[in-house]
C-alpha cells in the first residue's frame, strides 16, 4: 500500500487552489494512507539552538539539543516513511512560501538526508520516493524565467535524493482546467 505525505503550504486554508488540486491528486490514490502536515499551522525557522544541535554528534547531544531537533527529526521521519510526497504551494513573490522553505530547512540535514562522499560530491539519502508538486500562481507559469519555485524545489529535493518530481501547475485564469488535465494525465 502506498503511503502519501501531504505537505500544504498555502497561507490560504479556504479557497486555496493549490490545496484543492492536491485534494484531487490524493483522491486518485484510493488505497493509500495519507499523513498531512499543514504548514499554515506554523513552522519555526531555524535558530541557533537547532544549528548547534545539528553540529553536535548524536551521542553527545544534550536534552536541549534533542528538543531543538525534535520537529526536524519528525519531519525527516515523515519523509522517510513516505512513498509519494504531494507538496501544494502557492507562488508568493515568484517563489515558494516561507513556510515551505522552513520545512525544507528542517528536512535538509547533513548526514541524515544527504551526505558528502570522500571526494566532496554530495549524495542524497532520500531515494526511492516520488514527489508531485502542485503549484498555483496568479501569473508565474512553471518554467517561466521568473519562476523560482519549480527549479528550486526540484534542485533541493534532488540534492537529497528525490529526483522523481512531477509538477502540476495552475497559472493564470485558465490554470485550474490545465492543472486538472495534468492530473488526469498523471493518473493515466
Amino acid at each position: 500500500m502506498t503511503h502519501i505525505l501531504r505537505i500544504d503550504s498555502s497561507a490560504r486554508t479556504e479557497g486555496s487552489i493549490s490545496r484543492s488540486l492536491a485534494d484531487t491528486v490524493i483522491a486518485r490514490h484510493k488505497d493509500a494512507t495519507v499523513t498531512t502536515r499543514d504548514l499554515a499551522d506554523g513552522i519555526p525557522h531555524l535558530d541557533a539552538a537547532w544549528t548547534r544541535a545539528t553540529f553536535t554528534p548524536a551521542d553527545a547531544r544534550s536534552s536541549q539539543d534533542t528538543a531543538a531537533l525534535a520537529l526536524s527529526d519528525q519531519i525527516v521521519a515523515e519523509v522517510q516513511a513516505a512513498d509519494l510526497i504531494v507538496i501544494s504551494a502557492a507562488t508568493y513573490n515568484f517563489s515558494i512560501p516561507s513556510s515551505l522553505k522552513a520545512w525544507i530547512d528542517h528536512l535538509a540535514r547533513a548526514g541524515v538526508t544527504f551526505r558528502y562522499r570522500d571526494d566532496g560530491t554530495p549524495e542524497g539519502l532520500l531515494t526511492g520516493k516520488s514527489v508531485i508538486f502542485v503549484n498555483a500562481s496568479g501569473g508565474t507559469p512553471a518554467g517561466a524565467p521568473h519562476d523560482f519555485s519549480t527549479p528550486y524545489l526540484k534542485f533541493v529535493l534532488g540534492f537529497m535524493g528525490i529526483t522523481d518530481v512531477k509538477v502540476i501547475a495552475a497559472a493564470g485564469a485558465d490554470g485550474i482546467a490545465s492543472a486538472e488535465q495534468q492530473i488526469e494525465t498523471l493518473a493515466a
